[in-house]
């Protein structure tokens, strides 16, 4: 099938994704928070409207990306360029800042499930950081002289939340273990922030020596 990548790109894509699902931010302490304060339930909830969320922003960015290539190649690469630059920076961010989390852990009255879904696909969507996130990582696994990049822009985007949810669903699973081995282990966070620097500085230079040759 054309709009599925090659073996190779998958797999870089499946690590990329991987660093990404185990590193703490905004989506996962909602959902390992409302799984401590409200239960599984609540917290399976809000994950599923992030993922919901991130069709959304899937479908959006690969149309604009879509739009792009075929208005100006040389624009998709600028992009590229661009978002290699943008990796770096989150690279270093996690290496100086390190990684958020900071879960609620009051217990409150229980909200439906439909509450909850809905505080999830409203992080996701109202969170511009997702949105700049999306267009400028997918782009660095097609090339804008593919004529198959809109289709891959769209199944790589969809194909993140089957990737990720075998990391996040027993993180929201043991919630409380989850957050007690943050908590009491910050050097586990700290590998973590350093794996996500190293792979996505990785995506950078490889973009970035690839437009020098």
């Amino acid at each position: 099938m054309s709009f599925i990548p090659d073996t190779a790109i998958i797999i870089q894509f499946a690590i990329a994704t991987f660093i990404i699902a185990i590193t703490p931010g905004p989506d996962m302490t909602l959902f390992v928070g409302r799984a401590l304060s409200e239960g599984r339930a609540a917290g399976f909830a809000c994950m599923f409207g992030a993922m919901t969320g991130i069709i959304i922003h899937t479908a959006l960015v690969a149309l604009g990306l879509s739009a792009l290539i075929v208005a100006s190649p040389q624009a998709f690469l600028a992009l590229k360029i661009g978002g290699a630059g943008y990796l770096v920076w989150l690279a270093y961010q996690a290496i100086r800042h390190g990684s958020a989390f900071s879960p609620d852990m009051t217990k409150r009255a229980p909200r439906s499930l439909f509450q909850n879904w809905a505080t999830g696909l409203g992080i996701n969507l109202l969170n511009p950081k997702i949105i700049l996130f999306f267009m400028t990582f997918l782009p660095q696994f097609v090339s804008a002289h593919d004529p198959h990049a809109p289709g891959k822009l769209f199944f790589l985007g969809v194909l993140f939340i089957p990737l990720s949810l075998p990391l996040t669903v027993p993180m929201v699973i043991a919630a409380d273990k989850f957050a007690g081995l943050l908590k009491k282990n910050p050097t586990v966070t700290r590998i973590v922030d350093y794996l996500f620097a190293g792979v996505f500085s990785a995506f950078a230079l490889k973009i970035l020596t690839a437009q020098a040759k």
